[in-house]
């Protein structure tokens, strides 16, 4: 089992950065892959980005290449998404995810375990 605790959301103006963090609970955190997930109101859950177990791998979506930032410290347990440019459509209620075994992945689906979420709100 593995608990997920997201922090560092907030309101921030258009053009802003943020860095949002989630602590693993549990000595298998480096056991799995990692992953940011967002959603906005009236909308579904839609991958942001992704990082290996390792960390030498990771993915993003389209809409957020060069301006999100995924990493991770498996000494802390600790995985973060460093977003920079914020825009007032980065708006939503943040979620990281763990993934069992090495690899990224973009599908909700694909992760076992969730935390509860981190509210960035962006002001045009």
């Amino acid at each position: 089992q593995v608990q997920l605790v997201e922090s560092g959301g907030g309101l921030v103006q258009a053009g802003g950065s943020l860095r949002l963090s989630c602590a693993a609970s549990g000595r298998t955190f480096s056991s799995y892959a990692m992953g940011w997930f967002r959603q906005a109101p009236g909308k579904e859950r839609e991958f942001v980005a992704a990082i290996s177990r390792s960390g030498r791998s990771t993915d993003y979506a389209d809409s957020v290449k060069g301006r999100f930032t995924i990493s991770r410290d498996n000494a802390k347990n600790t995985v973060y998404l460093q977003i920079n440019s914020l825009k007032p459509e980065d708006t939503a209620l943040y979620y990281c995810a763990a993934r069992r075994g090495p690899w990224t992945a973009q599908a909700n689906e694909e992760y076992d375990y969730w935390g509860q979420g981190t509210q960035v709100t962006v002001s045009s």
